[in-house]
């Protein structure tokens, strides 16, 4: 066996379940660390309710005191149809799914099945597209003519707010990053000028620094420098994830995708998870679904899927934001 010839549609509930749905929902999701919304009613509008602060007034036996209504906010993501391609000769495309199964214990190799073949092509191309739609949730900008244009990601709807300076900013140097503790300096400022509703929210468990690489890694060389015996077994056995004060501190991991574009290649946000919304659409479009079928004239095997996703930033004054100028 040398190829893989038979041809796999996912539309409708396969199209959900056994393609999109182990990476938008559950421990997947939470990974991307952001609010997920999947397969919601489109438009996808998400409400936000303001209640009143003070709602407790003495009983006076009769009457109603309620006063006027809770204000009711409400933003819509805005969903661009998208298409993810991929084309791989015949023989190097086997190649990458007959190592995927080959990883398996639970796998007889003399006699591979075509459901064993169709689920690696699968996580194959499950994988690729995944990883596309958290960069472009990041880096996505719509006016560029190459690369990650498909929607706006949340670096250009804060670079556009920036402008409006809405929420607390902290340019830095290069420089400033020789030393260890400048990233705690970094940390500390945005949480001290951070709007009080980003600081309250941290008895919620939903705050997270959202970092790049660098500050990532100057962070855990901090930690490293203590004079402490936990501090050595980090640096020995590596951290399985960072938080500074209680706040997860979370890396983006967006190296390759900063270097071209025009955003901060260097940044820390502060601000609540569910403030970052991305938005995916399998089901209410025609047209979305995943293929993969083998070209026998080009000798290629193909990969695409159709679907919908968005993303945006439901509140700007819920942001502090650190950046390198």
């Amino acid at each position: 066996m040398s190829f893989l010839e038979n041809a796999k549609q996912y539309t409708g509930a396969e199209l959900d379940t056994i393609f999109f749905r182990p990476f938008l929902t559950g421990p997947s999701a939470q990974e991307l660390g952001v609010r997920v919304l999947y397969n919601m009613p489109v438009p996808t509008t998400v409400q936000i309710w303001d209640g009143q602060a003070d709602i407790l007034q003495k009983h006076t036996g009769k009457g109603w005191t309620g006063g006027t209504a809770s204000h009711k906010y409400q933003k819509t993501i805005a969903l661009n149809r998208v298409k993810a391609e991929l084309g791989f000769s015949a023989a190097d495309y086997f190649s990458l799914v007959y190592e995927k199964i080959a990883s398996r214990a639970d796998v007889n190799m003399d006699d591979l099945t075509g459901t064993e073949l169709e689920e690696a092509e699968t996580a194959l191309f499950r994988q690729s597209v995944a990883e596309s739609i958290r960069a472009t949730m990041w880096v996505g900008n719509t006016d560029s003519t190459k690369g990650y244009n498909t929607f706006d990601g949340f670096l250009k709807t804060l670079t556009e707010c920036l402008i409006a300076e809405t929420f607390y900013t902290l340019p830095y140097q290069q420089s400033s990053l020789n030393e260890l503790s400048a990233v705690i300096e970094i940390f500390d400022a945005l949480w001290k000028n951070a709007d009080s509703r980003v600081r309250d929210a941290k008895a919620e468990g939903q705050l997270a620094f959202f970092v790049t690489s660098d500050l990532y890694f100057l962070y855990e060389k901090y930690l490293d420098s203590k004079g402490a015996d936990t501090a050595y077994v980090d640096e020995v056995n590596g951290r399985q994830s960072l938080a500074y004060h209680g706040i997860p501190v979370v890396d983006v991991r967006l190296n390759n995708y900063l270097a071209d574009t025009s955003f901060h290649k260097s940044f820390c946000l502060l601000t609540d998870r569910r403030n970052l919304v991305l938005a995916v659409n399998t089901a209410d479009f025609p047209g979305n679904e995943v293929r993969m079928w083998y070209n026998p004239d080009e000798m290629e095997n193909r990969q695409r899927a159709l679907f919908m996703a968005g993303c945006d930033i439901l509140d700007e004054d819920l942001l502090a934001y650190a950046y390198r100028a």
